[in-house]
């Protein structure tokens, strides 16, 4: 058995003001399981993105998040889950004024390949990212052009 306190988990970088891996901390090894927070105006993930091997629930906990989706736009709100299959493209974003708060949980724990796709101003369309390292911060890069469409910190 393990138990942790959510708010002892060590946050990661990215484009959440708040991911505490609490499954990691637990030790699991065939589910990921995920704490967030998100501001107003962020997302749970670096751009529209779809895992080849691992579906992902959302539970909402506090506030409303938009998903973009393959099927169009679907609102989900306080106490509400969703679920995507592997390899649905999909990007949970807080479009509203009150913090979200949220558990993500994923299965299996390794999700595969991830495609992250997002517009890219030099090349005028969304196009595939990779993610790197740069100081201190996370950025992701167009995978035709090289240029930089964010910066995580």
């Amino acid at each position: 058995m393990e138990h942790v306190r959510i708010g002892s988990v060590d946050d990661w970088m990215g484009p959440a003001s708040v991911k505490r891996p609490i499954g990691r901390a637990l030790g699991t090894t065939a589910l990921a399981i995920n704490y967030y927070e998100l501001a107003p105006g962020e997302s749970f993930a670096f751009g529209y993105h779809r895992h080849t091997e691992q579906e992902e629930v959302f539970y909402v906990q506090s506030g409303t998040v938009t998903f973009e989706t393959e099927a169009g736009e679907v609102t989900v709100e306080s106490g509400e889950i969703i679920r995507f299959a592997p390899g649905g493209f999909q990007q949970g974003t807080n479009h509203g004024e009150e913090r979200v708060t949220a558990i993500a949980l994923g299965g299996p724990a390794d999700p595969g390949d991830t495609e992250i796709r997002r517009d890219c101003p030099d090349c005028g369309d969304r196009t595939p990212q990779r993610i790197e390292s740069a100081d201190d911060a996370l950025r992701t890069l167009c995978e035709h052009c090289g240029g930089e469409t964010g910066r995580f910190t």
